[in-house]
């Protein structure tokens, strides 16, 4: 008889009024390894995160044989977005510090990181066995800061791995990565999971790792188990008509006429003996749409960096933007007064206690957070694009409490 991992009955979880989940029931017994489908908005990220005990719910969450004490050692989630901490423990970090090879330095390696974790986590693995499964040897030297989403991806599991969670708990890993990312996440799943590591997996998409064998999907805040893969395919992933909304006149916006939005010569950049971008010629002319593509760590974020005037390495190139060279005497808020930037990086740098409508409002004055008052004209904008979003309903909660599709949602109106 198969051994139960985690025992779920009737779960119903309530947030600020609102009940997310409702008779949730489950039991994953060793062997199975389960993936659960839903569309933004459902409560994936909800329930993932209080069967890892971060949510007060009714109704039963058990463990077989484990202290409740013990419960954050046995149960761990890995989130879509990951945080981590300086040389001084500290969280306090800036968006552009990346860029900036001096401030880099501030933060851990990856071998730093991982010094601490023992040798012979489980028995499965060796950690050396470890870091070569999921292809962090290469990156030992790197600054955390530095690492790319897939990288940073790879390593936050490998860390719950090395911390020998009883169950393992992904939030949408895949989101953000590479076709060669994805491959390398599905065989370094793969491997531990036939060691034995029990993983819970959720996503909004329609794609599964091969290790997975049991599925459900999620759908206003009942769990359906399926019976296949292909049954528990996310309604998102099917085609929907878009309604065709008109922006309120307030917010329409134009500028003056330029020939280069952007034009690069010979561009370079490079940390210490790492060349991350190297004789990059490139223009983007007024009318002009691109599509920039790349693997995993190939340099795309260093060279938007360039543009949006976050790296200081922007002055030691010849980089033109809307027809003004770079390092003449504008400010960085003239030119990011031009550019509206979406990027899930951004959205880690914003204040734990910002709401929806202070995010939004904070792209009144380009910055990531709002630091001053609003005039009437301002907060009637806010309200404005609130509403052309259809999110009035979440104007005053908290912008981390949102369902990620929503935050990216609300970023995309702060024009970052």
């Amino acid at each position: 008889m198969q051994s139960t991992i985690l025992r779920v009955e009737n779960l119903q979880v309530t947030l600020s009024v609102k009940k997310i989940l409702r008779d949730i029931s489950l039991e994953i017994t060793a062997g199975e390894q389960w993936a659960v489908s839903g569309e933004a908005g459902t409560g994936k990220t909800v329930l993932a995160h209080t069967l890892a005990g971060h949510h007060h719910f009714q109704g039963l969450l058990d463990l077989p044989d484990i202290e409740g004490a013990a419960w954050e050692n046995d149960v761990v989630v890995v989130d879509l977005q990951h945080r981590f901490r300086d040389l001084q423990n500290q969280t306090n970090f800036y968006y552009q510090q990346r860029y900036n090879a001096f401030d880099s330095e501030a933060t851990r390696t990856v071998f730093e990181d991982l010094a601490d974790f023992p040798e012979n986590p489980n028995g499965w693995f060796s950690k050396k066995e470890l870091l070569e499964i999921f292809h962090i040897t290469e990156l030992l030297d790197e600054p955390l800061i530095q690492l790319s989403n897939g990288e940073n991806k790879r390593l936050q599991i490998l860390k719950a791995i090395l911390n020998r969670h009883r169950l393992l708990i992904l939030d949408e890993p895949f989101t953000g990565l590479d076709i060669t990312g994805r491959q390398i996440l599905n065989d370094t799943l793969s491997a531990v999971s036939r060691a034995g590591q029990a993983l819970l997996f959720f996503t909004s998409r329609s794609y599964f790792p091969d290790c997975f064998n049991r599925f459900a999907s999620l759908q206003e805040g009942h769990l359906l188990i399926k019976e296949k893969k292909e049954a528990s395919r996310s309604q998102s992933e099917i085609s929907l008509s878009i309604r065709q909304k008109e922006l309120p006149a307030a917010l329409h916006f134009s500028y003056p006429d330029f020939q280069y939005a952007v034009r690069m010569q010979h561009v370079q950049v490079q940390y210490g003996d790492k060349c991350i971008l190297k004789d990059i010629n490139w223009a983007v002319e007024n009318g002009a749409c691109w599509s920039l593509s790349g693997p995993n760590g190939a340099g795309k974020s260093t060279l938007l960096s360039l543009i949006t005037a976050d790296n200081p390495q922007a002055y030691a190139n010849d980089i033109i933007l809307f027809d003004r060279k770079r390092g003449t005497g504008e400010s960085i808020w003239e030119i990011k007064q031009k550019i509206g930037y979406l990027s899930p990086e951004p959205q880690l740098y914003f204040d734990p206690a910002a709401t929806a409508f202070s995010a939004i409002a904070s792209g009144l004055f380009d910055t990531i957070g709002l630091f001053r008052l609003l005039n009437r004209q301002q907060e009637q904008n806010v309200w404005d694009w609130l509403s052309y979003l259809d999110c009035t309903g979440a104007a005053h909660q908290l912008l981390t409490s949102l369902p990620a599709g929503l935050q990216r949602l609300i970023l995309l109106a702060t024009g970052k």
